[in-house]
């Protein structure tokens, strides 16, 4: 349930209606929208009456009940309004989300050696890209691959950001790793397999490091966002959603099955900022220049691309990654795509 304040409300009548709230066992969250200020209801509000709550002060214009079992997650919790996730980063802070510009994330998909991810993090800078993944914890399907070089990559992460700049992404897969993690990551990933753990969702949405939460390769769009709630419950109001493809009848082309389409519904279910991972998506890195640019077409608001200084030496998904030559030409596609809607802005224009 949300209360909608008049525009002008004074901040001691906010806070007067807040504490009485309060006392019903509710815990009202206060969203600032551009014109108007928003409560958000959270605690058992089934049996409370709307007319009841619209009586609580004049100042209060309209309640509403969110349909939605995501609350938090739900467009209409905040007023129709798109939220962002601003990121402190060396370089400037980044956002994410519906009125900023693309951010482009990119780099391998595990962390091998110094010079090689500050190679690559100097690279895919140059070539405009915000932020550097790499993974140093890696869930793999086997337990015989390749399984990541755990906390020591974590300092390697921090000297390619030393070296570059750019913001940190790396997936948690532990929450004994947590504290270690998050000294380094600017945004803490949870990869697809668990986008389900529901206790790492909670220990993640305690702590300030915004979330970029994966999809899982089994999940519906549902699911997906209930997961996201956990986290928002939390009390991380800082969450990313990133879609990286499926699992279809159809595997004997791609990896996984990017789901595009999953872009203009979240865009008018929820407020959270969006990212498309079209290497993960399809697996091949031949496919991955057009269904960035599709992406971008769609609506997303970034896109995580995987860049190896040689893919066929990659520890990990190597098929899937660009050579850092095609995402300097991938980059420049983008950019034909990007301008004309909007949706771009060189690196160096960040602040």
């Amino acid at each position: 349930m949300i209360v909608v304040m008049k525009v002008g409300t004074p901040e001691v009548e906010l806070t007067r209606v807040t504490d009485e709230l309060a006392t019903w066992g509710l815990s009202p969250e206060k969203i600032i929208g551009k014109h108007k200020v928003v409560l958000g209801l959270v605690g058992d509000t089934v049996d409370l009456d709307p007319l009841q709550l619209q009586e609580i002060s004049p100042w209060v214009e309209q309640v509403l009940r969110v349909e939605q079992p995501f609350k938090r997650a739900s467009r209409q919790y905040r007023q129709g309004e798109a939220s962002s996730v601003a990121v402190p980063t060396p370089n400037g802070t980044v956002y994410f989300g519906e009125h900023h510009p693309l951010v482009v994330v990119a780099g391998p998909c595990s962390v091998e050696n110094e010079d090689m991810i500050v190679e690559t993090a100097q690279r895919v800078k140059a070539a405009g890209a915000q932020f550097l993944r790499g993974g140093a914890f890696k869930p793999r399907t086997s337990p015989y691959a390749f399984q990541g070089h755990g906390e020591s990559a974590l300092n390697l992460l921090a000297a390619a950001r030393e070296a570059t700049g750019l913001g940190i992404i790396t997936e948690l897969m532990d929450a004994a790793d947590l504290k270690p993690l998050a000294e380094v990551a600017d945004v803490i990933q949870i990869g697809a397999r668990n986008m389900q753990n529901f206790s790492l969702l909670k220990k993640v949405g305690a702590q300030d490091k915004p979330v970029l939460l994966k999809r899982g390769m089994a999940a519906t769009i549902e699911d997906w966002l209930m997961a996201a709630e956990y986290v928002l419950a939390a009390g991380n109001p800082n969450v990313i959603l990133c879609e990286r493809g499926i699992r279809t009848f159809d595997r004997d082309y791609a990896r996984n099955t990017l789901d595009l389409a999953a872009i203009p519904v979240l865009r008018s279910l929820t407020h959270l900022p969006i990212m498309i991972d079209p290497s993960h998506g399809t697996g091949r890195a031949e496919y991955v220049p057009a269904m960035a640019m599709a992406a971008i077409a769609a609506g997303t608001d970034s896109l995580m691309i995987e860049v190896h200084p040689n893919p066929k030496k990659a520890l990990s998904d190597g098929p899937q990654s660009l050579t850092p030559d095609r995402f300097d030409q991938l980059m420049q596609e983008l950019a034909i795509i990007g301008k004309p809607l909007g949706r771009w802005q060189p690196a160096a224009a960040i602040a």
